[in-house]
């Protein structure tokens, strides 16, 4: 027998077995389980979604823009150390 002929008679046996179709109602319910806490998660999620602000921007940023923009550059480079440190050894 050849190789095509062997496949050809796989092919054509029945796929079918005495089991075919006959799905457990343990597997509907656990697909129905799964289902359900799919859904309870996507609502729970779009409720805490709704409780976001629109944007996280703060509405007054004065008091948080010196932090926010760092240190004046100009104002850091312009003073002198009143007590100069020295410079450190290397080994």
């Amino acid at each position: 027998m050849t190789v095509g002929m062997l496949a050809a008679e796989v092919l054509a046996q029945d796929p079918t077995g005495p089991e075919f179709g006959k799905a457990s109602p343990l597997g509907l319910a656990l697909i129905v389980i799964l289902l359900v806490a799919t859904a309870l998660l996507i609502r729970s999620m779009n409720k805490r979604l709704g409780k976001l602000p629109e944007t996280f921007e703060p509405e007054h940023p004065e008091p948080d823009q010196a932090a926010d923009e760092g240190t004046d550059r100009g104002a850091a480079e312009s003073r002198k150390p009143d007590h100069p440190q020295p410079p450190m050894a290397t080994n």
